[in-house]
């Protein structure tokens, strides 16, 4: 499943059967035998797991002790509450990928959703909202680029009185074919342009070993514009085990060593036949 697909279709994969493969989930207390030392501060994306129901899937993560999830909507938040863990990126009030800032004529109705939810953020006790570029459609980088300055001003007043992070992610064009925020480059000068602490780019380092890798130094040149990362192996977005190319211990010492204190979260599709399992390594291999 591709995350565009699946943020139209969250709600429904909540009420999804849990498989076999997560029989686990039910346990209340932790698995003291899964001790991680926390240097990071971990999180998993939902989507990737989307078989399994959002509320089992809470059981799991507190099970392990882990603390936070990514990309869940207001709607589900109570949910959260009631199993203690945090929302390390929030969405709801993106149109989609493909219809984002660097179209004016989308900036009337996303100005109206993030006016309306970035409160709702701040309220809940979360901090990062994801926006999205959205496509070229034939549209030059920079004008596009100047757009998304016009309309995301609009916002930030609200977001950096409400103490909320608007972040904007990273993809490549293989699996986003012409989506606009494709480079770190292009990312970075939004940032500078914005000059906004409260504006950073989610770091998606699957997608951009696949754009242009070069990631630890990447990181380690312009950690100040990264707020939020995203794991995934590379070939194929799944496990971030030696069955890929990036080595992962290596890039979350380099996160590290940039004093980083937000959250990387996996967002990797696992193939393997107890996903949990496959959830569980790859923290271990992240646990620097």
């Amino acid at each position: 499943m591709k995350r565009r697909t699946f943020i139209g279709t969250s709600a429904a994969a909540t009420a999804g059967i849990l498989s076999c493969n997560t029989a686990t989930a039910s346990s209340k207390k932790q698995d003291k035998t899964f001790l991680l030392k926390n240097n990071i501060n971990h999180s998993v994306c939902q989507w990737c797991f989307g078989d399994i129901p959002l509320e089992d899937f809470l059981k799991t993560l507190k099970n392990l002790g882990i603390k936070a999830i990514d990309l869940i909507g207001p709607e589900n938040w109570p949910l959260l509450k009631q199993y203690d863990i945090n929302c390390s990126m929030c969405n709801g009030a993106e149109i989609s990928l493909t219809e984002g800032w660097n179209n004016p004529k989308y900036h009337n109705t996303l100005i109206k959703n993030y006016m309306d939810i970035i409160p709702q953020v701040a309220a809940a006790g979360y901090t990062n909202l994801i926006c999205f570029s959205g496509n070229r459609n034939g549209m030059d980088d920079e004008t596009g680029l100047q757009n998304c300055v016009t309309g995301l001003q609009k916002i930030m007043p609200l977001a950096e009185k409400y103490g909320v992070v608007i972040q904007m992610e990273l993809f490549n064009q293989i699996d986003h074919p012409d989506y606009m925020c494709d480079s770190s480059a292009w990312g970075i000068a939004l940032c500078q342009q914005l000059d906004s602490e409260n504006f950073k780019l989610l770091y998606d380092i699957y997608h951009m070993q696949i754009q242009e890798g070069d990631i630890i130094r990447t990181i380690q040149n312009n950690h100040q514009y990264f707020g939020h990362y995203h794991t995934a192996g590379v070939p194929g977005r799944h496990e971030i085990d030696e069955s890929q190319e990036l080595y992962y211990p290596a890039i979350m010492r380099a996160i590290l060593a940039t004093g980083f204190r937000g959250y990387v979260a996996q967002e990797f599709i696992p193939t393997k036949t107890i996903k949990i399992n496959a959830l569980k390594e790859s923290f271990v291999i992240c646990d620097v």
